[in-house]
């Protein structure tokens, strides 16, 4: 019987625990403007606390937060009310450190988050059943309509990693996409 209070007591320890992060972690991160987008540097204070809270691997391997200094290159990736990523295939090579340059074109919310096929759909099914959570994660950037912003990641090793929009419904109707990471 204790598993039947974990979960639930997991799900909402997840669902309010981003939150109260979220404002400080976003000034850092997420929804840049379109001058701080072809910067997406961060400050001296800022980059200390980054590298304190994010500056270890990814739990799926999958890579870590980029250093914004040592970006390898930028990869443009448009996001609309079909649904789909623009482009949905990337290759990138083992120790590159890539700028996904994100533009919501649609008249909805979309986002892109980074993880396994596993956590992706994980975490969309909590997304499910707490549609209003708000989530910010350096693996990740959600935009409102006509936004830009942004997420610098380094891909450490070889394999494949994929990304999807987890608003409710989004990744269900095809919205997702993968990168795979060469030698």
């Amino acid at each position: 019987m204790t598993t039947s209070y974990t979960l639930p007591f997991l799900l909402l320890s997840f669902a309010i625990s981003p939150s109260f992060a979220q404002d400080d972690h976003d000034a850092h991160h997420h929804n840049h403007g379109d001058d701080e987008i072809e910067r997406m540097h961060h400050d001296d204070d800022s980059s200390d606390m980054h590298e304190s809270t994010h500056g270890k691997s990814h739990p799926s391997g999958m890579g870590k937060p980029g250093d914004p200094e040592n970006v390898s290159r930028t990869v443009a990736i448009t996001m609309d009310d079909t649904l789909r990523f623009n482009p949905d295939k990337i290759s990138v090579k083992a120790g590159e450190t890539i700028r996904f340059f994100l533009t919501n074109n649609g008249k909805l919310e979309h986002e892109m988050v980074l993880g396994s096929m596993e956590e992706l759909t994980a975490h969309a099914e909590l997304m499910r059943s707490m549609p209003d959570m708000q989530h910010t994660e350096p693996n990740m950037a959600r935009l409102r309509p006509g936004q830009r912003g942004g997420i610098i990641w380094h891909f450490d090793s070889a394999g494949t990693v994929d990304f999807a929009c987890l608003i409710p419904g989004h990744m269900e109707a095809g919205m997702v996409g993968r990168i795979d990471v060469e030698h």
